[in-house]
């Protein structure tokens, strides 16, 4: 009788362990959705070349990012979840600052050319001396 009791007794504590176990994952899914959603701005942002064009930006959401990964990974929900939420915003506003810098380089260019446009028209209307 010990014997089954002692089993009984392990038994319910094994499943009281996976019971807090199920409920600290059942916490997480929100956070780890989060993560891999500033994951996946966070590498929009690298291919539109916000590391290049837009660095402190693209650095403060990768640490961002890695400081919300490692709060998932020790189990705290709410700072993983918000550093992830913090680290999406970053990412896209560093791959908006990269689209920015690209656009007013294009623009830049378009007026050099437009300058040398002018010029080659305002030489070929003049008389020839």
């Amino acid at each position: 009788m010990r014997i089954q009791v002692a089993t009984l007794t392990r038994a319910a504590i094994a499943c009281a362990a996976l019971s807090v176990g199920a409920v600290a994952l059942a916490a997480n899914p929100i956070a780890n959705e989060k993560i891999a959603v500033a994951k996946a701005s966070v590498q929009r942002a690298e291919q539109s070349g916000a590391p290049e064009l837009a660095p402190v930006e693209m650095a403060t959401a990768r640490e961002k990012l890695a400081r919300a990964e490692k709060a998932a990974t020790d189990r705290e929900p709410k700072p993983a979840t918000m550093l992830a939420e913090q680290a999406d915003v970053d990412a896209q506003v560093a791959e908006a600052t990269a689209q920015q810098a690209r656009s007013h380089k294009a623009a830049m260019e378009f007026d050099a050319s437009m300058q040398a446009l002018r010029g080659e028209a305002i030489r070929a209307t003049q008389p020839a001396q």
